[in-house]
């Protein structure tokens, strides 16, 4: 079985509970096979839990959640040192973090000290306690969640926390005839999830990693990226355009998508299809976008428009 097969089988599989999103379930398998990271912002009750939990059976990984509070402390994420009277020394107590694939709930209802130990393990791919380093399972992944609504008690993440996150999706309300569907899959069905059936193992996630990490980009497509992340910078309507680490973002998720087709290379649709995910939460807005009461969806299709893949 290619690997292209694998992620329509994955695709597959979620799309048994994941309703009618069949657009998020993409992106978030090509964020994952590319190594990055998934905020989730949206409203609560439209299956963000169940998004996490059943790509993570379906892909054979370790998965844990933590409910974000305002008491939880960064030790609780990363794990602490506890002294062992037996032994006389200290012994390291894992974090919830310690899984393949971390959900972290509500990640704006916590303080900022948490949320940059939760983002600094997500950029080094390791914890450090008491001065003593711990490496992260691999794979790696982590599906943050945050509510848009009601601003009380939360601590938004800030733009270059923002920044580390691969994608930021929404999956929104379904439409009438997913929510029908969705509703008789439900019938005498508490737990729709123990339906997901493990369709690849651990370690050909890791190969697919590996195989997408190779994925030819051409010249071209480099010159194509780099002229709309440009437009970003210069546009009139954004006042921070896409950094760095973003157009990283870009190239990455375009090859994980171009994986997902079937191709070892690039082509610029495959660029087009990552644009708006990748960089949505990397772009803030000038007050006259802000009054003109412009989106960023709006402005980037603009960006979009008005570069051509053969400008150079």
């Amino acid at each position: 079985m290619t690997g292209a097969e694998k992620c329509r089988k994955i695709m597959q599989e979620i799309n048994k509970v994941i309703i009618g999103k069949e657009t998020i379930v993409k992106n978030v398998l090509a964020a994952i096979i590319a190594g990055g990271h998934v905020l989730l912002e949206d409203i609560p009750g439209v299956g963000k839990t169940t998004l996490a939990i059943t790509f993570s059976k379906a892909m054979s990984l370790s998965y844990s959640r933590m409910q974000f509070t305002p008491d939880v402390m960064p030790s609780d994420v990363t794990g602490f040192s506890m002294y062992n009277k037996a032994t006389g020394a200290f012994e390291y107590k894992e974090g919830v973090i310690m899984s393949n694939f971390f959900l972290a709930d509500e990640i704006n209802r916590t303080s900022s000290k948490t949320q940059s130990a939760l983002l600094e393990a997500m950029e080094e791919k390791k914890v450090t306690v008491d001065g003593n380093t711990y490496e992260l399972k691999k794979p790696f992944v982590v599906m943050a969640t945050q509510n848009p609504i009601g601003s009380i008690g939360t601590s938004m993440l800030p733009e270059s926390q923002l920044d580390r996150f691969m994608m930021r999706l929404s999956m929104g309300y379904p439409d009438s005839a997913s929510e029908i569907n969705m509703l008789k899959s439900k019938e005498g069905n508490e737990d729709i999830t123990k339906s997901i059936n493990p369709v690849i193992t651990m370690k050909e996630v890791i190969d697919i990693q590996n195989e997408v990490s190779g994925v030819y980009v051409h010249d071209d497509i480099y010159k194509y990226i780099v002229s709309i992340v440009n437009k970003t910078r210069k546009d009139e309507n954004i006042l921070l355009g896409v950094s760095p680490r973003g157009t990283i973002a870009i190239v990455n998720a375009s090859k994980a998508m171009a994986y997902i087709h079937g191709r070892d290379y690039v082509v610029p649709d495959d660029v087009k299809s990552m644009i708006n995910p990748v960089i949505n939460h990397r772009i803030l807005l000038s007050g006259k976008a802000r009054a003109g009461h412009l989106s960023v969806e709006q402005i980037i299709n603009n960006i979009i428009g008005s570069v051509d893949v053969t400008d150079r």
